[in-house]
């Protein structure tokens, strides 16, 4: 067993090695966000989507754009508005007078990396239409399915200041979102690495660094991954004390939560548990992978009370009580 463990993270070490070559080249047009950054090429190995949340002007389109410049991949900007429409994201049919037939023209979800800029700008029927294609994958204009290109990965933002005319996400759809960040301020020293960058004038150009068969091929290895049976039984318990916190001992906040996380929690942690352990370059998954990342997946997936408003408490928050309480393996 310990010989197999060895294996594999020699095996990690060669395969994860793109990780560096890549954080580089992202990092000659991102000054820090090395948060973003890592939770990102997250979702892109483990195959999940990511919802950011943040103030205007924290390089977050400029972050998506550098990783698919660096990916060589196909990458997409959509600004929703209240006016946009379903087809206006997945295509439609056109009738072309030529050939006396309908004819399907497929809109711009059919690109590697789709940045939903506000997504929280859009009615309903919008946000179903991208969370389907999120889903499932694939697109159905008409009678035809279209499969959509690997990998897909939606980074959807939402700006946290302005809620006036925007349509918020509905719980049971954020849940789709594999992870939700929150992005900060950078720090000063940053920030002035910024604003000689910016106003310089010289432009950062991205090299393509890492093929989408790359990528795809690291997909199959971080599931190799390994991951043992106390490890399992560790996310499951943070998940269930999301749901139970009496059966854990925490009184305090059980009436705080309205309803608990997901199975798809339990899910995502265990894969972006795994997806961090890959570029961290080991080949097993430790309690500190899963620490390190429950916060991104955990924090829109947990409901509040009004008690908990009137006190002021956020998700993150109860988070943070059941990570300290969990017991660690």
């Amino acid at each position: 067993m310990v010989k197999d463990i060895q294996q594999l993270n020699e095996k990690i070490k060669q395969e994860s090695s793109f990780v560096d070559l890549l954080t580089m080249e992202i990092g000659k047009a991102i000054v820090g966000q090395k948060y973003m950054v890592e939770r990102l090429l997250i979702g892109l190995l483990s195959n999940g989507h990511i919802l950011l949340e943040g103030v205007p002007g924290l390089a977050k389109t400029l972050a998506v754009k550098s990783l698919a410049a660096a990916i060589d991949a196909k990458f997409q900007r959509l600004q929703f508005t209240p006016d946009l429409l379903p087809a206006d994201l997945i295509g439609t049919l056109i009738y072309n007078q030529k050939e006396t037939k309908f004819e399907t023209k497929k809109g711009p979800i059919f690109a590697n990396f789709i940045l939903a800029d506000e997504i929280n700008r859009s009615p309903a029927k919008v946000q179903s239409a991208l969370l389907e294609a999120m889903q499932e994958r694939q697109v159905t204009i008409s009678d035809q399915t279209f499969k959509l290109p690997e990998p897909f990965l939606v980074l959807a933002t939402q700006n946290p200041i302005e809620q006036e005319g925007t349509y918020p996400l509905p719980e049971a759809q954020v849940d789709r979102f594999m992870l939700k960040l929150k992005i900060t301020y950078p720090s000063k020293e940053e920030e002035l690495l910024v604003m000689r960058q910016n106003v310089s004038g010289v432009s950062t150009e991205i090299k393509n660094v890492v093929s989408t068969k790359e990528i795809i091929h690291a997909r199959s290895v971080v599931s190799e991954i390994y991951m043992d049976e106390k490890i399992e039984r560790y996310i499951l318990d943070i998940v269930f004390a999301s749901r139970n916190p009496r059966e854990y001992k925490m009184e305090k906040i059980a009436s705080l939560i309205s309803y608990g996380a997901s199975p798809r929690a339990s899910i995502n942690l265990a894969l972006a548990s795994k997806a961090y352990a890959f570029i961290k370059r080991r080949g097993y998954v430790i309690p500190e992978d899963v620490r390190a990342i429950a916060m991104d997946v955990l924090r829109h997936r947990i409901g509040l009370t009004y008690e908990a408003e009137a006190e002021e408490r956020s998700s993150e928050s109860i988070v943070e009580e059941i990570l300290n309480n969990v017991e660690v393996p």
